[in-house]
């Protein structure tokens, strides 16, 4: 077998292996990591034969690690100040919000405050808060694994619609392929309907009311005054709204904004506690934050990411991506394939790849060939892979990052999320492209 099939199959063992976690009993960090090893070494002893144009293998692991490190550094940052936040009572005000006497009512707020929040933050910092703050309500895991599994699907539905809610809408954003208004007025329809019709599904699994919360009341928290409560809230909460704004004027990676907010963080609470003993437990420090980091899950993200770049590498993504185009051809089958292929392996190599298979129709080559249309910018196959990118990562757990932090945060199984949620994210998935048809064929 060649090294390219090699490769493929070693990749496919490992998915496996981490789809069958439940009956394996092996921790999916591991796999992760083992496969991810195993990839590289066999593209470490076959590369030469495979003769890649402008391959060098230390520049390809260093540059895919980086990339990888982008997002791992992201996320350990962005739980960390959601930690922060909520260990001094920032996030009771969501809680009062979202309280509720039924489940299913709880369900639905849920829903639409995770789709909200996910446009304005994005959807991998939204699903860490909103799984915090579910922990406080829900107590039954079985009843919780369900609201968890509608915070995987709003929160990849409500960053698809906005132009710094999810990372391959910034990657077309950035791209000058989409923009900001043509996205939210074009594609937040079909996203609600991404999440709503599942959200609709899945209050028939749920039942009752919600029991009463007990309120804990932190010392540490009673101890600090109003204004210095409300200032950890505004520097955390504010801080992660500007990374996009960050991101935005320094045009440097989005981690480097969450680093800079916990930084400040960091100092800002070091000041207030500044007369307390350094190991006091009524201290809320930002130390004792980061213990609490669950790093089996930055494991199992790493592993992953680093597998699937070697699919990337030897060109396995792209291939996919122009079988599709020669084979299909239909902008709808197309980007509803690449949907469906990043709920297996990670969107961004998958829209990145896109974005190098085609070219945005400028103005001239538009007037000398209207069939291009749908190539322009904001046009309809651009506008259908951020779609599809950001809502397609749902129908299994490890397609998005907002599921992949939530099956390491709840250790929700892969096997389980298939089996009962895969089919209600697919439908609501459907229907949202059902939606942009009906808009762009009888609407715009």
């Amino acid at each position: 077998m060649s090294t390219i099939t090699v490769i493929v199959v070693a990749f496919i063992i490992g998915y496996a292996f981490i789809a069958l976690e439940a009956v394996t009993k092996i921790n999916k960090a591991a796999i992760a990591i083992v496969m991810c090893v195993v990839c590289w070494t066999l593209l470490a002893l076959g590369y030469e034969a495979l003769a890649l144009p402008g391959f060098e293998l230390n520049h390809a692991i260093e540059r895919n690690l980086g990339e990888a490190g982008t997002t791992l550094f992201f996320l350990m940052g962005a739980m960390t100040i959601v930690e922060i936040v909520d260990q001094h009572g920032g996030f009771n005000w969501v809680r009062g919000a979202l309280m509720s006497r039924t489940k299913r009512s709880l369900l639905w707020k849920i829903a639409f405050m995770t789709a909200i929040l996910s446009a304005v933050l994005d959807n991998l910092t939204t699903s860490i808060v909103m799984i915090m703050i579910l922990r406080k309500l829900i107590h039954d895991r079985n009843d919780r694994l369900w609201y968890a599994a509608c915070i995987i699907i709003a929160a990849n539905a409500g960053g698809a619609f906005s132009p710094i809610g999810d990372v391959t809408t910034i990657m077309l954003w950035n791209g000058k392929m989409i923009t900001a208004l043509g996205v939210i007025t074009e594609i937040v329809l079909p996203s609600f309907l991404a999440f709503i019709i599942p959200t609709a599904v899945l209050q028939f699994k749920l039942h009752g009311d919600v029991p009463a919360v007990k309120e804990e009341k932190e010392k540490s928290i009673s101890e600090l005054t109003k204004f210095q409560r409300n200032l950890i809230f505004a520097l955390g909460v504010g801080g992660l709204c500007c990374v996009p704004v960050f991101h935005t004027l320094t045009h440097l990676p989005a981690f480097m904004g969450i680093l800079a907010v916990l930084g400040i963080l960091w100092c800002t609470t070091e000041v207030i506690y500044r007369r307390k003993e350094e190991h006091d437990p009524m201290a809320k420090r930002v130390v004792q934050m980061l213990s609490r980091i669950d790093m089996a899950t930055i494991m199992f993200f790493l592993g992953i990411l680093m597998a699937v770049a070697t699919l990337s590498e030897i060109g396995v993504l792209t291939a996919v991506g122009e079988w599709l185009d020669t084979t299909v051809g239909n902008d709808y089958l197309v980007t509803g394939a690449i949907g469906i292929l990043s709920s297996i392996v990670d969107n961004v190599p998958l829209v990145a790849g896109a974005m190098k298979m085609y070219t945005v129709t400028t103005a001239e080559m538009l007037a000398a060939n209207p069939d291009l249309a749908n190539l322009a910018v904001d046009g309809v196959f651009w506008q259908l892979l951020a779609y599809c990118a950001g809502v397609g990562g749902s129908m299994l757990i490890i397609g998005s990052a907002a599921g992949v932090v939530v099956m390491g945060l709840e250790h929700i199984s892969f096997g389980w999320y298939m089996k009962n949620i895969t089919w209600i994210a697919f439908l609501g998935y459907i229907c949202g492209m059902a939606s942009y048809w009906v808009i762009k064929t009888f609407l715009w």
